[in-house]
C-alpha cells in the first residue's frame, strides 16, 4: 500500500502523534508511508518511522492556495502511485479531496476534533471532514457529533480511538533521575505538583485551573500548577493567565513550562494530571497517557473523557468550567494514601492498555485501508 497522510504541520499534538504512529505501522508492514506537511519538530520521528515527507504548505486557509496545492498533490499522487489519501485536518482536506477526485484515488478523513460551527459558512468549511469515503472518528463521542452535525449515514464512520504507546508510556522506563531533572527544570520544590499538559488556548481551561489552585488552599493544600505546552502566539491569553495568578497572589506557584519532548517523565513528576477543558475534548490523549504512566487524573466530565476515565477509578470527572469542583476533585486524589493511589493507578494502566493502546489504533487503521483497497479492487 502507498498511503499518503496529509497534515498541516509536524509539531506537537495528537494529530501529529497519530500520523507518526500510522507511518510506523505502515513501515512495519512493509509499505512506504508518505506524509504531506509543512514539517516541524517531529520530522526526525517521521524519518525514524520510515516515512517520506513531502514538504508543502497545505495548512493555508487562503483560497488562492487551493489550486496550487491541488496541483502539487496530484503530482505527488501520480508520481508515487498513491493508493489512498488520508487527511487529518480541515484546511488541507479541501485541496486533498480535489486531488483525490481528479486522480480517482480513495479519500479518507479522520475527524480529530469537535469543530465548532457558528455560521452556515463555517459548517460548510467543516463538512469536508465528513466527505471521506470512510470517516474515522477518534472516539464514540466524536462519531455521534459527526452524525448530528453533518446528517450523514453512521455506516461510513468508523470509531478508532487514539492510542497510547504502552512501551513508551511505561513507568518502568522512567528513572528517578529523569523525574528529578524535570522538577529541577520546572523549578518546583516539594509541594504537590498539578500538571496541565496542552497548548495554551482558552478552551483548555488554564484559567479555571489557576482559580482551582487558589481554592485548594481551603483544603490546606499549597500546590504548584505546571502549564506544559506552547502558547503558539497567543500572547494575550498568556497575559490573562498571569494577570489572574497575580490577582490571586499565587504567581510564584504557576509555572509556564513550555513544550516538552519528555512527556513520560513529565507525567511521572506530577502528583495529579488535569484536563479542565471548557469545551469537550474529542478524545483527550493526555488523560489516557497519564493513566498509562500510573498517574491519577481529574478532567472535565464531557467529551472523550467520559470514555477514557472511569470516575472514581483512574481519576475524577468534574463539572466543566467549575473551579471549585476541579479543586475538590484534585484534593480528593491528593488525600489518598500512597497504597490507595498506587492500587487505583495500576488498575488504570491495565485498562488503558486493553482499550486504548497504540497497537490497537494501528491495527484498526490498517484494516480500514485494506478494506477500501479490496472494495476498489486494488489489492
Amino acid at each position: 500500500m502507498n498511503i499518503l497522510q496529509v497534515v498541516p504541520e509536524l509539531n506537537a499534538g495528537g494529530v501529529e502523534r497519530t500520523t507518526i504512529e500510522i507511518a510506523d505501522a505502515l513501515s512495519a508492514a512493509g509499505h512506504v508511508p508518505h506524509v504531506v506537511s509543512l514539517g516541524g519538530r517531529m520530522e526526525d520521528e517521521l524519518k525514524a518511522a520510515g516515512g517520506v515527507l513531502h514538504r508543502l504548505r497545505v495548512g493555508s486557509k487562503n483560497p488562492m492556495s487551493l489550486r496550487r496545492n491541488t496541483k502539487a498533490l496530484i503530482d505527488i499522487i501520480k508520481t508515487h502511485k498513491i493508493d489512498i489519501v488520508h487527511v487529518r485536518s480541515r484546511a488541507p482536506a479541501w485541496p486533498a479531496k480535489a486531488a483525490a477526485k481528479a486522480t480517482g484515488t480513495p479519500f479518507i478523513t479522520t475527524y480529530h476534533g469537535i469543530y465548532n460551527a457558528r455560521s452556515g459558512l463555517k459548517r460548510r468549511y467543516n463538512a469536508v471532514m465528513a466527505k471521506g469515503d470512510v470517516v474515522i472518528a477518534n472516539s464514540n463521542f466524536t462519531k455521534d457529533h459527526i452524525i448530528r452535525e453533518h446528517n450523514i449515514n453512521g455506516g461510513k464512520i468508523v470509531a478508532i480511538p487514539r492510542g497510547v504507546d504502552m512501551d513508551i508510556f511505561d513507568p518502568a522506563q522512567v528513572t528517578d533521575a529523569n523525574v528529578t531533572q524535570i522538577k529541577l527544570d520546572w523549578g518546583v520544590g516539594n509541594s504537590p505538583i498539578i500538571l496541565l499538559p496542552g497548548r495554551l488556548t482558552r478552551w483548555k481551561g488554564q484559567l479555571v485551573a489557576v482559580e482551582a489552585l487558589k481554592l485548594l488552599e481551603n483544603h490546606g493544600i499549597n500546590a504548584v500548577l505546571v502549564l506544559l505546552g506552547d502558547a503558539q502566539g497567543r500572547n494575550d491569553y498568556v497575559a490573562d493567565i498571569k494577570t489572574k495568578a497575580e490577582a490571586l497572589n499565587i504567581s510564584e506557584r504557576v509555572i509556564f513550562a513550555g513544550h516538552s519532548r519528555a512527556m513520560p517523565a513529565a507525567l511521572m513528576a506530577a502528583d495529579v494530571v488535569i484536563s479542565p477543558s471548557t469545551d469537550p475534548e474529542a478524545f483527550g490523549r493526555v488523560m489516557a497517557e497519564a493513566q498509562a504512566m500510573q498517574r491519577l487524573v481529574v478532567a472535565s466530565g464531557h467529551g472523550g473523557a467520559l470514555e477514557t476515565i472511569v470516575d472514581g477509578a483512574g481519576g475524577n470527572l468534574v463539572t466543566p468550567g467549575d473551579a471549585q469542583a476541579l479543586a475538590d476533585g484534585i484534593a480528593n486524589i491528593l488525600s489518598l494514601s500512597k497504597s490507595a493511589y498506587t492500587k487505583r493507578a495500576k488498575a488504570a494502566r491495565i485498562r488503558i492498555g486493553l482499550q486504548y493502546s497504540a497497537q490497537a489504533l494501528k491495527t484498526a487503521t490498517l484494516e480500514v485501508y485494506e478494506h477500501i483497497l479490496r472494495k476498489q479492487g486494488r489489492n
